[in-house]
């Protein structure tokens, strides 16, 4: 298993386990979101990778974006709650660092976190961006 792919897991199972998240979605959190996607949900999105080596220390610093989607009438507010939701569940203060297949991820540091209107003017779109410092182990 690739880290990229222990990082989802870590991501999948915050949120998932995050009962403010769980109280707005359900368990409607996904990767790949199939067609029948009742609102509210959340989806995974893009992904960029930056190699972070230092000395005798693998390294890297992972950017994932998550989506929240919300449709109630073109109000933001309930898609702003879905945000700060997943923004809690992901952004822990401190704690241990969190082992994946070879490696650790050493902590979440948020980057971006934006509300808009979609296009069709009913649907709130949630953008959330958090950067994982993770450390590889050769």
């Amino acid at each position: 298993m690739s880290a990229s792919v222990g990082l989802q897991d870590i991501i999948l199972a915050r949120l998932r386990g995050s009962d403010a998240v769980a109280a707005l979605v359900g368990q409607k959190i996904y990767d790949g979101v199939p067609t029948t996607a009742a609102y509210p949900y959340v989806s995974l999105g893009a992904t960029d990778l930056r190699l972070d080596d230092a000395d005798c220390v693998s390294g890297r610093e992972e950017t994932v974006q998550i989506d929240c989607w919300s449709q109630d009438n073109a109000r933001l507010w309930p898609c702003k709650a879905l945000v700060d939701s997943v923004v809690r569940a992901l952004v822990k203060e401190g704690g241990d660092a969190d082992e994946i297949p070879d490696g650790f991820v050493l902590e979440f540091r948020l980057e971006l976190a934006r509300v808009f209107l979609d296009a069709d003017a009913k649907t709130a779109h949630g953008v959330v961006q958090v950067t994982a410092i993770v450390e590889e182990i050769d």
